[in-house]
């Protein structure tokens, strides 16, 4: 019996086709509308394909090309911040991890990427991190080889750009990160906010994506003093219990929190850079929390 193409390559596709979409639902759709394209193949079909993780990867890239190109439009009416669906993992065994590692997904890395234009986008992760040729990203884009190269250059500039400004640190080591995010849910169980401006830098940033669906901040918060009056203020009306059952998780391959609060479950995700937090993720929206 041969090796089955889906599950050699499952966690592959999903990395792709979430660093291209943002969303783990779109992925998954994806991924299964490809495999479904393979199987129509036939035998002999599937006989002539050289490279199937290739084959594969440009299915799942054009199945995503139309999210891909109609997401800043559907950002424009996005209500407040927008941040990736995370990927919450359990344990050693999910497919997620499996994702994570696939390639960088951090949500740091996810907000960069939603800034390149759509085209910019899927020509760097194609060729810059799966390794596709430009020939085969031009296939998919439907432009030309030098248009992608010109994209690709463009994105990377942009990358450059963000990890320069200090958007995009280097991922920090797991201890560090697992210190901060102790000492962050003890100083905001404690209402502590003299602790919580120590824990955040300066200029830290803080994302709040409700969707419009449950409140959340409206604009991203800068500045730690503002950003642990708010997340005190928001631990204290949702009162004492606030943080009761909340355990650590790895979000999209970084130390973070779920928290079952009501009335739906909220999700933490810290970037960790020298010690203290540079940045601060709230996903409230339900429809992106995992059950």
């Amino acid at each position: 019996m041969g090796t089955d193409p889906l599950a050699e390559h499952r966690a592959h596709l999903l990395a792709v086709g979430y660093r291209l979409t943002g969303s783990r639902a779109d992925a998954e759709d994806a991924v299964q509308d490809a495999w479904l394209r393979w199987e129509r193949l036939g035998p002999e079909g599937r006989a002539d394909v050289r490279d199937v993780r290739a084959w594969l990867t440009t299915a799942v890239a054009r199945l995503c090309l139309d999210q891909v190109r109609s997401a800043p439009a559907r950002r424009e009416v996005y209500v407040g911040p927008w941040l990736p669906e995370p990927l919450v993992s359990s344990g050693p065994d999910d497919v997620l991890d499996a994702v994570v590692a696939a390639a960088d997904v951090r949500i740091a890395t996810m907000l960069v990427l939603e800034r390149l234009s759509p085209d910019q986008r899927v020509a760097l992760v194609l060729h810059d991190t799966v390794g596709l040729g430009f020939g085969e990203v031009a296939d998919v884009l439907g432009v030309s080889e030098q248009a992608v190269r010109q994209m690709a250059l463009r994105a990377r500039r942009r990358v450059r750009a963000a990890t320069e400004a200090g958007e995009l640190p280097a991922p920090a080591p797991e201890p560090e990160q697992r210190r901060v995010l102790d000492a962050f849910v003890a100083a905001l169980g404690a209402a502590d906010v003299p602790a919580l401006v120590a824990l955040l830098h300066p200029e830290a940033a803080m994302h709040t994506d409700g969707g419009g669906i449950v409140k959340a901040a409206r604009r991203v918060v800068v500045g730690a003093d503002k950003i642990a009056r708010f997340l005190v203020a928001v631990a204290q009306d949702a009162g004492p219990d606030a943080l009761a059952g909340a355990r650590p998780a790895m979000v999209n391959g970084e130390v973070g929190l779920l928290v079952p609060s009501s009335p739906a479950p909220v999700v933490v995700a810290l970037t960790v850079d020298g010690g203290r937090a540079t940045a601060v993720h709230l996903v409230l929206n339900p429809e992106k929390v995992p059950t």
